[in-house]
């Protein structure tokens, strides 16, 4: 069964989910990857505020191709989370309830889940053009320099997505590494 979802995220909902849990996001979400984790971190580090309220908020680590004619988003794949793992802690300070993204987490960003309470979602990466179709309007709120990898303000609806990481330490990567071990071949 799965859990259809909507943004804000408040700590009740983050209690009540389980790694492997299926769930179908609605509302707003906002895109940020590499560059952009860095400029945000930079400017809280000077005491500024980042370009968008973090607070019960998601970000997925998608740098989205541009659309073609008609289309409000071109390819809109996940990508590897792993590499945000350095910015995390202070967007989750300031209230970032859940991330988007493909593969697993560093074992410091599963406590700190644990610690701010959020979750991680993973997204299948290969299927960008089916996510795609999730989302229903794209604009560009900061740092339109970046191109692709500028923040973008995403209204989705039932974008599937499976919690990867809980707040009890759930895994299902872990979980699968482990269920698979046991099979002889």
């Amino acid at each position: 069964m799965e859990k259809r979802l909507f943004t804000p995220l408040t700590d009740q909902v983050i209690e009540e989910l389980r790694a492997g849990d299926k769930v179908l996001l609605n509302g707003y979400i906002y895109t940020a990857r590499d560059a952009a984790h860095k400029r945000m971190v930079e400017a809280i580090s000077r005491g500024e505020m980042p370009p968008f309220d973090m607070k019960g908020q998601v970000i997925y680590y998608v740098g989205p191709t541009p659309p073609k004619p008609g289309q409000v988003i071109g390819s809109a794949g996940p990508t590897t989370a792993i590499r945000m793992d350095k910015y995390v802690e202070p967007l989750l300070k300031l209230g970032l309830k859940g991330m988007i993204g493909k593969g697993y987490r560093s074992p410091q960003v599963k406590e700190l889940l644990k610690k701010y309470k959020a979750v991680y979602f993973a997204a299948v990466g290969g299927v960008a053009v089916l996510l795609a179709k999730s989302i229903k309007s794209s604009e560009v709120i900061a740092y339109e320099d970046l191109g692709t990898e500028a923040i973008r303000r995403l209204y989705v609806e039932d974008f599937p997505v499976i919690v990867a990481n809980d707040i009890y330490g759930g895994d299902v990567f872990e979980e699968g590494r482990k269920k698979f071990a046991r099979i002889d071949i």
